[in-house]
């Protein structure tokens, strides 16, 4: 069993999250900015704080086995650019201040490659109403934490979209740096539930350290 911090517990990914830690047994506190949205459980602590919070956030964490972060401001807010930029290195920051060994961090799709030299991003498949969201997380991936050496870190991106009400199949594939396409359909998705597993395996046997990786169908 696991003692770990998870960030953004009551959105989308984050809700998944907490679902597989808490259905496989692991102790969860819950930093959330509404703990009201949150289950009832006994191993679920809710915490309301604000990620922004350097000091607080370290000290929630302090004594845990790792950080997970779903840290979402939400798609519909019109600063989601400035607090991704803002608040992203926050966390890391807090990570490392307060001793814990691990940071899992839910990352975007939005640097994979889709062919050589081509990520994502700037393959104009991101829709204009969500770039401020995809396009700051990801320059936080490639500009900020893939030079971060002082924690053990992982950024894992989810494919392509995410099916909102997709099976917990696990039966998936996993890369690095390259979108996942399923050969059957030409898209690249995984279920939410799926994606929420991969992350809790990541968390009780780490086979990716400092690294970025993928998930797909």
């Amino acid at each position: 069993m696991k003692n770990v911090v998870l960030i953004g517990a009551t959105g989308f990914v984050g809700s998944a999250i907490l679902s597989e830690l808490l259905n496989r047994g692991h102790k969860v506190t819950a930093v959330v900015r509404n703990a009201s949205k949150l289950p009832k459980h006994d191993n679920l602590t809710a915490v309301e704080e604000d990620v922004a919070n350097v000091d607080a956030i370290a000290s929630i964490a302090s004594g845990k086995d790792a950080v997970i972060s779903a840290y979402n401001p939400g798609w519909a807010n019109p600063d989601i650019k400035r607090l991704i930029e803002e608040n992203y290195p926050k966390i890391v920051e807090a990570a490392k201040k307060s001793g814990v060994e691990r940071l899992l961090i839910v990352g975007g799709a939005g640097t994979l490659f889709v062919k050589p030299g081509l990520r994502v991003v700037d393959s104009g498949a991101i829709p204009a109403e969500i770039i401020d969201g995809v396009r700051p997380l990801g320059d936080f991936y490639l500009n900020q934490l893939t030079k971060e050496n002082d924690i053990d870190w992982v950024f894992f991106s989810p494919a392509g979209e995410f099916d909102a009400q997709g099976e917990r199949t696990g039966k998936y594939r996993l890369g690095k740096d390259d979108l996942i396409v399923d050969k059957a359909t030409g898209t690249s998705h995984i279920s939410v539930k799926d994606y929420a597993a991969a992350m809790v395996d990541e968390l009780e046997k780490p086979a990716h350290h400092k690294e970025r990786f993928t998930i797909g169908y």
